[in-house]
């Protein structure tokens, strides 16, 4: 969320980040609209209190020459019933004003390329040889359903479309990617390791700026009682673990890790990736989470983005870092970075992970502040997040790339101690 005051005093800028992200108006003219009005009604209430206030002081006058006050006395309850009638209107008017706020995206950070849409895109660099084959390589779904290890006819009679069993290799590669991932993480990058809650409350999915935009991509509970929702990513539980806190300037900047499966419905992606792994309602992820002051959010986004980039490099998967133009960068997000691994079948790189710096996008939100030594008040921290990686996008991403023409897949070498084997073949 943006700061209420710099958008009612910088409007100029709002509608050029706008625009620049490819999106209307209105949701600012809407927002202003309703803040017009309560500023309008804020300054009737004032008026109705100073009269309040001379009528009070009149009445404590007459009362003390012992004169009747009777008409006074009148006048003054109707003005207080007036007051309190409008203040909560004005109530409703602020929550009004927060609920258009919540709807306004971030400012892309001036270093954000231009751009439409993801053709915009600014690669920034690229990894890694990729595989040359003597035969044409085949999609990972058909490696995997041709080794036994991806089952998606039985998922689907199970849960639906969108859903994969994994069975054998599958699960023990799945089991062993997410420990590589997390001990990686936690020995090397100094992360600390996070499991949390699955199902969060609505002002979770607030506070990182799930809702109320994204609501139709998230999957609720049929009984709504306690109104929590399925995690879309650990983003959300993690970076909410300080939600309404004040945090010490010593023990920033905070890096936590976590694995959590993840859901979503997918609500704007009918046709797309219909067969395999790329794009799951339920898929498991590694989560990167930092907070950090504001002079060093930057630096924390490089750091970061190179955190998940260890993941491809050590795994020796081909990949490349695209810096995310205006129209293609998410809503909460000020920068961002997206890692793309090669899938040979197709013929071009995919999306592994995002790596974003939400500035105190997300902290206005949560309230998450800090607060500095020998300072007064406090202040907001800066958020960052990137996947270290998606899990089933690194399985796949193996399969392609280190398949073999006997159809069977050889086990990088990080992961030959977690797998216990160096090749998957078919039983």
């Amino acid at each position: 969320m943006l700061d209420i005051r710099f958008v009612r005093e910088n409007t100029d800028k709002i509608i050029d980040a706008l625009q620049k992200r490819g999106q209307k108006i209105d949701i600012l003219d809407k927002f202003l609209e309703i803040e017009q009005e309560g500023r309008d009604l804020l300054r009737i209430v004032e008026e109705q209190r100073q009269l309040r206030n001379r009528l009070s002081q009149e009445i404590g006058k007459l009362k003390k020459e012992g004169t009747d006050a009777t008409d006074i006395l009148t006048e003054a309850k109707s003005v207080s019933d007036n007051i309190t009638a409008k203040e909560e209107n004005l109530r409703l008017l602020e929550d009004r004003a927060k609920q258009e706020l919540l709807l306004i995206p971030n400012i892309p950070h001036e270093s954000v390329p231009i751009g439409k849409d993801d053709t915009d895109n600014k690669e920034i660099r690229a990894w890694g040889d990729k595989p040359q084959f003597t035969f044409e390589p085949k999609n990972h779904w058909d490696i995997g359903e041709n080794l036994g290890i991806l089952d998606f006819e039985r998922a689907g009679k199970i849960a639906g479309a969108r859903f994969v069993i994994l069975k054998g290799a599958g699960a023990r590669l799945e089991r062993a990617l997410i420990n590589f991932m997390l001990n990686l993480h936690t020995k090397d990058n100094g992360y600390t390791e996070i499991f949390p809650p699955l199902l969060v409350n609505r002002e979770a999915m607030t506070g990182t700026g799930q809702l109320p935009k994204f609501e139709e991509d998230l999957f609720k509970l049929t009984d709504d009682s306690k109104g929590l929702l399925l995690i879309p990513t650990a983003e959300v539980p993690v970076t909410n673990m300080h939600r309404e806190e004040i945090l010490d300037e010593d023990k920033l900047p905070i890096y936590y890790t976590a694995y959590t499966p993840c859901f979503r419905r997918e609500a704007g992606s009918y046709g797309k990736d219909t067969r395999g792994l790329i794009r799951q309602h339920q898929f498991n992820k590694v989560e990167l989470v930092k907070f950090t002051k504001p002079e060093d959010s930057y630096n924390e986004l490089e750091a970061l983005t190179g955190n998940a980039e260890e993941i491809l490099k050590r795994l020796n998967l081909p990949y490349r870092v695209l810096s995310l133009c205006t129209g293609d960068i998410g809503f909460s997000a000020a920068k961002t970075y997206d890692l793309e691994v090669w899938f040979p079948a197709q013929g071009k790189y995919r999306e592994i992970s995002s790596c974003s710096n939400f500035e105190d996008f997300q902290a206005r939100r949560a309230d998450i502040r800090f607060k500095r030594k020998g300072k007064k008040g406090t202040e907001f921290v800066h958020t960052l997040n990137g996947s270290g990686l998606a899990v089933g996008r690194t399985f796949a991403a193996i399969l392609e790339n280190f398949q073999q023409e006997d159809g069977s897949v050889i086990i990088p070498d990080a992961l030959r101690h977690f797998m216990g084997t160096e090749r998957i073949i078919k039983n």
